[in-house]
């Protein structure tokens, strides 16, 4: 019987009745949800997952919603399907039946086990006990990796048509493991990735900078991440459609091995929400030419 996931609530949809701000939000990580299918191809707990996951940033950003700033969070666990990757990063040594036919697809993320569709966890332990159905995973993507992005495309279309523009903040928490791949002093609160410069004017990612930057996070551009396949596909400078990439230091709120929420955690939300509104409210009042 083919593998469907139709039946699955693939993301939920927040502050979209009323928009206020040229700004949009997307949450692709923080996902819970497994299908009940999937169990039977792992011997891994959903603890053991949760690595893979963006720990509560839904949560987080839940307030926005309520000051007209449209949310949508993706509800499929990541270490399901990665709907931050491109449909196309398959790592085809994970299949039993990978089409002769098809390209291989080579890069970074598939080598590392972080393509489309997840090989390891977090800690490098592998997710699945055997290789997988080339079909069935074709099904992921079309069940639900293409209704999320429906989703979102709908989402970034409607606030460029409302406003003249639109400013997409993809939203992330970064594990502070890989904030200590530089020099062993950086301290790294927060990483704002443009694809250095490209997907989106200086005044847009510069307001979003110094508006953390005022409640005293350290903020770096580009650095360790840049943007990924998110970023990239929505940035259409010509129709006035910008992106920026939000990665957070995941171990700010939580503790990254039991994932319970640390003291600071309301203060954490309460300085990103803050943030964002603000650059929100300062997006508002510029001119259409300063975009």
């Amino acid at each position: 019987m083919a593998a469907s996931y139709q039946d699955l609530k693939i993301y939920e949809l927040y502050g979209d009745n009323d928009p206020q701000y040229p700004v949009v939000i997307s949450v692709p990580h923080a996902g819970r949800v497994f299908p009940s299918t999937f169990w039977n191809m792992t011997n891994l707990t959903e603890q053991a997952l949760r690595g893979n996951e963006d720990c509560y940033m839904d949560e987080m950003l839940m307030p926005l919603a309520n000051k007209g700033i449209p949310i949508l969070s993706m509800n499929i666990a990541r270490a399901f399907i990665d709907v931050n990757r491109d449909q196309i990063e398959l790592d085809d040594h994970m299949f039993e039946d990978y089409p002769a036919d098809r390209v291989i697809f080579e890069n970074s993320r598939c080598r590392s086990g972080y393509g489309l569709i997840h090989r390891v966890t977090a800690d490098s332990k592998p997710i699945y006990k055997g290789l997988l159905s080339y079909q069935e995973v074709q099904q992921r993507i079309k069940d639900i990796y293409a209704v999320y992005h429906q989703a979102l495309r709908k989402m970034v279309n409607d606030c460029a048509e409302k406003f003249g523009y639109c400013f997409l903040i993809d939203c992330h928490s970064m594990p502070s493991k890989i904030c200590s791949i530089m020099q062993d002093d950086a301290k790294i609160d927060v990483c704002l990735g443009d694809l250095f410069g490209q997907s989106c004017p200086e005044v847009l990612s510069a307001s979003l900078k110094s508006a953390l930057e005022q409640k005293g996070y350290e903020v770096l551009k580009n650095v360790p991440y840049s943007g990924a396949y998110t970023t990239f596909h929505y940035c259409e400078p010509k129709q006035k459609k910008y992106t920026i990439q939000l990665e957070i230091n995941r171990a700010l709120y939580v503790d990254e091995q039991t994932f319970e929420k640390k003291d600071c955690y309301e203060k954490i939300m309460s300085d990103l929400t803050e943030s964002i509104l603000q650059t929100a409210v300062k997006l508002k009042t510029l001119s259409d030419e300063s975009v």
